[in-house]
């Protein structure tokens, strides 16, 4: 018994130390007048959450999370099971197909936003986009700073689909290689193939798989930071200029921008039950965690 508390005190002191001690402080910060220090100081109660919601950039964050959300996570969830399908159906070399999808998700999401941006959406003719267009007679295009069309969802879109979609597809490959093999062959006798196998057979089978991706997908929508701080921000102007800003860009600029913790921690709180509530309705619509039976 004495070994296993030795053990396992550090862990346990640092993760209370470092999460649940910071969390709490975080909580009353948000109901302080914390501007320039993180000491607890003046009561404001739940004046810092009406301040933000009153905030017309706080909530034009969350519309323009919403509209990434609606778009990156349909078109993440159709690549990643269709990649899946793909190398599922490959009998050699699969090891190695698989895991020339799952590298990038070990990438950090600065580097590949730096690489995004400096190197294959730079806006120069030498760019790799404009280099790829210029074959096919197109003209040089500053992707970044193109807001009309806003061009710059390219960038976001194509850096997101690179760093997730492997993962997504190693989370399908574990569900499709948990069917059965004589359930396929016992729908394949019945004439069962191609599209009404995959309807009818694979993805129902797939809706635990399915969901959990879902809910993955919704929430790392809902927290995207990197990418957009990173591709925005231009040093010391910061990413005050950013033709989008989600709500950690928006509360990251307030927090450490404005030095204003406690509306900073409020917004934390806020897009913390936001992400909660959606997840709660998604398994709720969904049945996550009932038998597929």
């Amino acid at each position: 018994m004495l070994a296993f508390v030795l053990l396992t005190a550090p862990m346990l002191i640092g993760l209370a130390v470092f999460k649940y001690v910071a969390i709490g402080w975080s909580f009353l910060l948000s109901l302080s007048d914390a501007r320039g220090t993180i000491a607890l100081g003046h009561w404001v109660g739940l004046e810092n959450y009406r301040t933000l919601l009153a905030d017309q950039a706080f909530r034009d964050s969350l519309v323009q999370i919403l509209v990434f959300t609606a778009f990156i996570v349909p078109v993440t969830f159709a690549a990643s099971l269709g990649l899946a399908l793909l190398v599922h159906r490959v009998r050699r070399g699969r090891a190695l197909v698989r895991t020339a999808f799952l590298i990038p998700t070990a990438v950090s999401y600065v580097a590949a936003s730096l690489l995004w941006k400096m190197c294959l959406f730079n806006g120069l003719p030498a760019g790799i986009a404009n280099t790829i267009g210029g074959w096919f007679g197109a003209d040089p295009v500053p992707w970044l700073q193109t807001t009309s069309p806003p061009l710059y969802w390219v960038v976001l879109v194509t850096l997101r689909l690179w760093l997730q979609v492997g993962f997504y597809m190693v989370l399908f490959l574990a569900g499709l290689q948990a069917i059965p093999r004589e359930v396929h062959e016992a729908a394949a006798l019945d004439g069962a193939t191609g599209f009404r196998l995959l309807r009818r057979i694979t993805l129902p089978m797939l809706r635990n798989t399915s969901v959990a991706v879902l809910m993955l997908l919704f929430i790392a929508a809902f927290q995207a930071f990197d990418e957009f701080y990173n591709l925005f921000n231009s040093g010391l102007s910061g990413t005050g200029t950013a033709p989008v800003l989600t709500p950690l860009v928006h509360l990251y600029n307030t927090a450490m921008g404005s030095q204003n913790y406690g509306l900073g921690s409020a917004g934390a709180f806020v897009l913390t039950a936001l992400i909660v509530g959606v997840t709660l309705l998604q398994g709720r619509f969904t049945g996550f965690g009932k038998s597929e039976g």
